[in-house]
């Protein structure tokens, strides 16, 4: 898989994880023994950021990136990216920290990207994709904000708010990485979209997705009005130019 995709580095942003670090570190390393994990930290207040700096002094596959504060996700990935293409990774992944994304399913994702996906995302609403343990309000809620995506942006897609995913580097290299702003799940959804618009092909992957054991969730009220916010303005801007290719069909 490495010669023909390159080196894989897997991206997971922490704040106050060190309880579920460890643990997904230890199945990752297990379930691809190749990759390489970047841990991004923000400064996590319960010492998650020490905990990884162990974790990376036993293990050379695993690197840490300390943040100067919690800054938000999109920004996390963001500094990600720009250090694993500086570092020559063929392959970035996206992945959480608390176990709802299952390293064991990784090579799926892979397996996606070597059969010619620029994008690979690991998708609960695809058929054979499930949620687990999610009470069904917040269930309801994901599915929900999938459609509305949909609906307002034309993405071909089921489930673009999904966090675990697999890039080309040069897919990355082609989105525009230092014009995203974009932060939360909204994060997901602008660079599926910018991938999308930029003629590349993205491939949903059935996963499981399970919730959290430890810690706690990191969705807030502020998030979903971002999401909400953006995604309306980007499907009113672009809708002329939808407009325009329906009726030139």
């Amino acid at each position: 898989m490495e010669q023909m995709l390159g080196r894989v580095l897997v991206i997971v942003p922490t704040y106050n994880e060190r309880e579920n670090l460890p643990v997904i570190i230890r199945r990752l390393r297990e379930a691809v023994p190749e990759a390489h994990l970047l841990v991004a930290d923000d400064d996590s207040p319960d010492g998650t950021g020490e905990v990884a700096d162990e974790l990376a002094a036993g293990d050379g596959h695993v690197h840490v990136l300390h943040r100067p504060g919690k800054q938000g996700l999109g920004a996390a990935y963001i500094a990600g990216f720009h250090w694993g293409l500086a570092e020559g990774y063929g392959v970035l992944v996206e992945m959480d920290a608390d176990g709802s994304h299952q390293p064991e399913e990784l090579p799926k994702l892979l397996d996606a990207l070597a059969d010619g996906a620029d994008l690979a995302i690991g998708s609960r609403y695809v058929p054979g994709g499930k949620v687990v343990n999610w009470p069904a309000s917040r269930e309801f809620l994901s599915r929900g904000a999938n459609v509305y995506t949909r609906m307002m942006l034309g993405l071909p897609v089921r489930d673009a708010t999904a966090g675990f995913r697999a890039y080309r580097a040069a897919t990355l290299e082609k989105v525009g990485l230092d014009d995203v702003q974009s932060q939360g799940y909204c994060f997901q959804v602008d660079l599926t979209l910018r991938t999308a618009r930029n003629g590349l092909r993205v491939t949903e992957v059935p996963i499981t997705f399970v919730e959290r054991v430890a810690g706690a969730s990191k969705m807030s009220r502020s998030i979903m009005a971002e999401a909400f916010w953006r995604i309306t303005m980007w499907g009113v801007t672009g809708l002329p130019a939808r407009l325009r290719r329906r009726r030139h069909r």
